[in-house]
């Protein structure tokens, strides 16, 4: 405890930042059916708009990982946060196709860029030892997976006391309390810790440094594997409410089942950040993704109910995100701390990448088919992709191939 207490105030801010963050961002699936039947939508259009959200977001957070690197990530946060509160706003006003995208799409996916793992991550990565930087990592996940756990329900709980249209403008005014645990976590945040000579970095442009990145094999391999986690939670966090009243149950449900995957990731990616700090995170990866296929095969196999809803829920749950410590982690051990908010951001835009397929082809395969099956039947496909891109990683330093000298 005596080696956490300095390290606790910075923690503590990093975590309530992600919390909103993503607890936020869960629970925009519950407004998939709700807005679609208002304004005679068919499910493609919302999707469309928070596929456009997920390519936003992992857009944003390359340029936002630059700017964040190079001038300090206080104006990133509260841009972030800023253009989070009014895309949530203005989504209650979204009454076309090309405005639920400008707002649900472009303007909140910018907000999620600002104020989610690809800022807050590496800022915690330089304010703690290296030998605790896993953990603290595992920490930060875990937290926004607890927002999930808390927000999600209380969403819901908007929408049926208020409306759908009440409850967005309510979110957007709640976002204000990002900026000020934004401010929070500036004012506790340490100078980086990472060994590497700044000098020797100074020069170096951020195409450069992207080139170079890209020359180390495992890294390329980290970029193309990360595409597969985006795909696999972004259609489950947005059709998987819609797919279970397709089936029968109450909306409830729904909310219950993303509410149960965040709780249950609290634990998973608690102990992923754990376990990379003691065993090797490649190989850590490619299980994570094995896992998601069982799960996913399973619960396609067995008669659909409550009970596999929700043991479902809970084993998607312990492996959801809990792909983000050791692959953050990677990006650390291959090139220090120095530009890791730009050079995680690279991998995690491939992540958004994965995120805007799962959402966008789910909605386009359910308007076409008129249901799901052709999604989840990919997404078991490319769990298995990914387990075999990752276990080939060299865990090692790479770091010299990034300075000048």
């Amino acid at each position: 405890m005596k080696n956490i207490k300095p390290i606790l105030p910075v923690l503590i801010s990093a975590c309530l930042l992600l919390l909103l963050s993503f607890g936020y961002r869960a629970g925009f699936g519950l407004f998939l059916a709700p807005m679609s039947e208002a304004h005679g939508w068919g499910r493609d259009v919302f999707s469309l708009a928070l596929a456009v959200q997920n390519l936003a977001w992992g857009l944003f957070a390359v340029f936002a990982g630059g700017l964040a690197d190079r001038h300090g990530i206080l104006k990133v946060l509260l841009g972030g946060a800023a253009c989070y509160g009014l895309g949530m706003w203005l989504m209650a006003d979204s009454t076309t196709d090309w405005a639920i995208t400008s707002t649900a799409g472009l303007l909140v996916g910018a907000g999620v860029a600002g104020t989610a793992f690809g800022i807050v991550l590496p800022a915690l990565a330089r304010a703690v030892p290296e030998e605790r930087r896993a953990w603290a990592l595992g920490i930060g996940t875990a937290a926004g997976s607890l927002g999930q756990f808390l927000l999600v329900p209380i969403m819901q709980q908007l929408i049926d006391w208020a409306g759908w249209y009440q409850a967005l403008q309510i979110l957007g005014l709640s976002a204000v309390l990002m900026a000020f645990c934004a401010i929070s976590l500036v004012r506790h945040s340490a100078a980086p810790v990472d060994s590497s000579d700044d000098a020797a970095f100074a020069k170096i442009s951020l195409p450069e440094l992207a080139r170079r990145a890209f020359q180390v094999p495992s890294y390329t391999l980290l970029v193309f594997g990360f595409f597969v986690c985006g795909f696999h939670v972004a259609f489950i966090t947005v059709h998987m409410p819609g797919y279970l009243v397709d089936l029968g149950f109450d909306p409830k449900v729904g909310a219950w089942s993303i509410s149960l995957i965040g709780l249950c990731n609290v634990i998973g990616a608690y102990m992923a950040g754990v376990i990379s700090s003691r065993y090797p995170m490649h190989k850590l990866l490619s299980l994570i993704y094995l896992g998601r296929v069982v799960a996913i095969t399973v619960f396609l196999v067995l008669p659909v109910s409550l009970a596999s809803v929700l043991a479902f829920s809970a084993l998607m749950g312990f492996l959801w995100l809990a792909t983000v410590p050791p692959t953050s982690g990677l990006v650390a051990r291959f090139f220090g701390t120095r530009y890791m908010t730009f050079l995680y951001g690279i991998v995690f835009f491939s992540h958004q990448l994965g995120s805007f397929s799962g959402v966008w082809l789910g909605g386009f395969l359910y308007e076409t088919f008129g249901n799901y099956d052709g999604i989840w039947y990919a997404g078991i496909l490319l769990g298995l992709l990914a387990a075999f891109l990752h276990w080939p990683i060299a865990d090692r330093d790479h770091s010299p191939r990034l300075q000048t000298a």
